[in-house]
Order: structure tokens, then C-alpha cells, then sequence
């Protein structure tokens, strides 16, 4: 195999692209400007580095994103089987131990002789060569440049928000306590329960509290990462309806009648490391000054003396307007040798990235080899997510991840629809199958 791929960014797409493509004997220039440009929001050199929670979601195929990583890994995901690998306890959820996964993603992408790693930004698109461009949300701004230069198309801009992590041996037990929502599953997460009294405090200081300011942006925020302090703004109840809801919490040490709530609301916090020495506050993503933080999260019983290894942050992320610049196989409209995978696109989501580098992929490998292209249609999780990020009629594009909500409607009695839980048993089914047979046809 002599043609040379160019795939930019090492992120969870790219890294899955560079992969898959590498194993079909591709020469691989994979070009990652980190650590020699940083973005802000990585903390490391690694690639496929978890910058947000260490959460791929739920595990279930009845779920939207259980579903996604399913059809990924039986089209041939790489980096679902190591997030298996490296899976760190959160109930029903795939979590992982961040810097394990990435050091062995960094381990198999060193292992091919076909991938040459360049570490330099990518700055400008080469129609004359095959390339994935899977830069991510924190594009260097050249490349965003050059892309609204050679699409016509302005890029679109929202801030997305990083969570606080702390040091587990530094929270209170004596209030804090292992449980998962009604008891499902293993009790992994870490539950800390708040009075009325006192969540009105925490709401008073959380809504006072002093933020960073957003520079040269205006901060249009995706409701999938909001930070809590947006939340927050929305009404003194939306917390506790949302991140902080405390229904189907409880703590075993008090004696309750089941199914009443014991408390008011309930911050919960999930393992961040293989180690579980390291847990982050589940929907606490924020953009308050560090300072602020530290105050606020002192505040919640059970981190009174919280050692926080990581503040939260907020970041500008960028994305194309895929609806007027690809085509359903993700391939650029205007340059046939150009692919496009992972938040660029407009998906949000780990699982979402993942799953279109390799799409991306699998249909550069046949564009190559003057296959017909795969186009998974909207029966599928995958399918349904491409077709939302390409559909041309969006009056107002939008990032997406993966929600039933986008897939197509069964055809059985409606009747039948009132189970949900054997609505998405046929849903999946009738998912995998197509996935198989799609298998089948990559296979011949």
C-alpha cells in the first residue's frame, strides 16, 4: 500500500482513524500539535486524552450511547475494546481510568511502523491528498481560518466546561456515602447529601459567586456540558431537578421508607481513576474563578476539607457546518480526498467521536480502493447521528450526541410503543442487524 493518509489530530477520533487505517497497511502521517501547542482544556501529550469526565456513558444497548458503542465495536472500534480494558467502577456507565487509556492508546499507535507522528499544527487542507481532519473542538485557529476560507462557511463557536476532580481521601465519609440511583448496580458512586438549609446556602453563594470573564465570544453553551452556574440561573430549583436531584439516593446508615427522598439534594461524584483515588463532581462543570470553586464545593457536606486536584475551566469549541460542507459518508462535498470526523462535525460526545473517526475511516479505506462508500442509514445509532449532523434543512445547526430521540421510528402498532423499554429492545435490534449486514458488505 503506497498511499499516504494525512489524519489531523490525535484525539479520540483521530486516534481511532489512524488505526483502523494503519491495520489495512496505509502510510500514516498523524499530525497532533500538542504538547508543542497547548489548548488550554489538555493536560497532557497523550493522545485520545479524556478532557472533560472520564464517562463514555451507559454500557446498556437499550440506551442511546450503549447502543453507539456497540455498533462501534462490531464495526471494528479499537478504542471501545481498550476502554473496556481500562474501565474504572460507575455502576452502569463505561468510565475509564483516563491516563491508563491513553497511555495504551499511545502504546498501539506506536506500534504500527506506518504511522509517523508529527508534531506541528495543521494549518491548511491539501485537496490533492486523502485526509481526515479530526482536529476537534480546539482547532487551531489557521486551520478555522482556512476552512472558512475554502467552505464559504462560517464556523460556528460555544464554550464547553470542564468539571472539578478531588482527592477521595480527603472527603468525609462520616456524611458522604457510596450508592447508585435505586440501588442499580454496584454502589459506585460517591453521594453527598444536602439539607433545604443548606442548599439554600450553597444556591446564594453558587449564583453570587464571582466567574471568568468570556473574552471576544459571545457564550452560546451546549446544554449537554451547561455549566452548573447557568444552571443555577435558570431558577433555585433546576439544580436539584437536575445534576443535584436526590431521588432514588439513599443512604443505608438512616433508617427511611423506601422510595420517600431522604434528602433535598445530592451531589454525586464518580471515579476518575483506576486507582479510585481521584473523583469528579458529576455535572459540576463551571466557568467560576478558582477561588469561587474552592469556596462552593467546601460548601457541600462531605468536601469540607476536599482536596481538589483540578479546578473547572471553560473553552471556546468550534465546528463546521457539516449540513452544507459533507456528504452522509463524511466525506467534504467540495474535495472528494477530504474526510471530517469528531466534534469538528458537530457531534458532541466521546462516544460520538469515536464512533465517526472510525466511519470516517472505513470509508476512506474504500474511497480508496474506489469502493462504494458505506452510508449507514438513520435505523442505526451512527446512521442517525450522521444524518442529523448533514441534514440541509436546520434553520439553526446545533451539536448532537446520541439520543433516541434522532433515530427512526419503528413500525409496529403504536400500542406496542407504550413499553419503552421493548420500544428499544427492537430499536437495538433492528440496529444490529443492520450493523451486521453493513459488516458483511465491508468484509467482501
Amino acid at each position: 500500500m503506497t498511499e499516504k493518509i494525512i489524519i489531523a489530530g490525535a484525539g479520540l477520533a483521530g486516534s481511532e482513524a489512524a488505526i483502523y487505517l494503519a491495520k489495512k497497511g496505509y502510510d500514516i502521517n498523524l499530525i497532533e500539535m500538542r504538547p508543542k501547542y497547548q489548548t488550554g482544556a489538555h493536560k497532557t501529550d497523550l493522545p485520545a486524552e479524556f478532557v472533560c469526565s472520564n464517562s463514555l456513558g451507559s454500557s446498556d444497548i437499550l440506551s442511546a450511547s450503549g447502543l453507539l458503542k456497540e455498533e462501534a465495536l462490531r464495526l471494528g472500534s479499537t478504542l471501545f475494546r481498550v476502554a473496556k480494558e481500562f474501565s474504572v467502577p460507575s455502576g452502569a456507565s463505561l468510565s475509564v481510568d483516563r491516563f491508563g487509556f491513553s497511555e495504551e492508546i499511545k502504546r498501539i499507535l506506536s506500534s504500527f511502523s506506518n504511522i509517523t507522528f508529527i508534531n506541528e499544527k495543521y494549518e491548511k487542507i491539501n485537496p490533492a491528498t486523502p485526509t481526515i481532519i479530526a482536529t476537534g473542538p480546539l482547532s487551531a485557529n489557521e486551520l478555522a481560518l482556512n476552512l472558512k476560507e475554502e467552505f464559504k462557511e462560517e464556523n460556528f463557536h460555544f464554550f464547553d466546561a470542564i468539571a472539578p476532580i478531588v482527592e477521595k481521601n480527603s472527603i468525609n465519609f462520616d456524611k458522604a456515602f457510596y450508592a447508585s440511583r435505586w440501588n442499580h448496580g454496584s454502589a459506585d458512586f460517591i453521594n453527598c447529601p444536602m439539607t433545604k438549609e443548606e442548599y439554600e446556602n450553597f444556591y446564594s453563594v453558587l449564583i453570587n459567586s464571582e466567574k471568568i470573564e468570556l473574552k471576544n465570544f459571545e457564550a452560546n453553551y451546549f446544554e449537554g456540558c451547561m455549566p452548573i452556574e447557568v444552571m443555577a440561573s435558570r431558577g433555585i430549583d433546576t439544580l436539584r431537578f437536575g445534576p443535584m436531584k436526590p431521588v432514588g439516593l439513599f443512604d443505608k446508615r438512616i433508617e427511611t421508607e423506601f422510595k420517600k427522598n431522604q434528602f433535598y439534594a445530592v451531589v454525586q461524584l464518580r471515579q476518575d481513576d483506576k486507582m479510585a483515588n481521584l473523583y469528579n463532581l458529576v455535572g459540576f462543570q463551571t466557568n467560576l474563578k478558582w477561588g469561587e470553586q474552592k469556596k462552593l464545593i467546601q460548601l457541600i457536606p462531605g468536601l469540607e476539607n476536599a482536596k481538589i486536584t483540578r479546578y473547572g475551566v471553560m473553552h471556546a469549541n468550534t465546528f463546521i457546518n457539516s449540513p452544507k460542507i459533507l456528504n452522509r459518508f463524511l466525506q467534504s462535498k467540495k474535495y472528494q480526498n477530504i474526510f471530517f470526523a469528531g466534534q469538528l462535525t458537530g457531534v458532541e460526545g466521546y462516544c460520538e467521536s469515536i464512533s465517526t473517526g472510525l466511519l470516517a475511516a472505513i470509508n476512506m479505506d474504500r474511497y480508496l480502493k474506489n469502493k462504494p462508500l458505506i452510508e449507514l442509514d438513520n435505523t442505526t445509532m451512527l446512521g442517525a447521528l450522521v444524518d442529523y449532523i448533514t441534514f440541509e434543512g436546520h434553520k439553526n445547526f446545533q451539536p448532537i450526541n446520541s439520543n433516541w430521540g434522532i433515530i427512526k421510528e419503528l413500525e409496529v402498532e403504536r400500542k406496542k410503543l407504550k413499553d419503552k423499554k421493548y420500544k428499544n429492545e427492537l430499536r437495538s435490534k433492528r440496529a444490529l442487524d443492520k450493523i451486521e449486514h453493513t459488516l458483511k458488505l465491508i468484509e467482501e
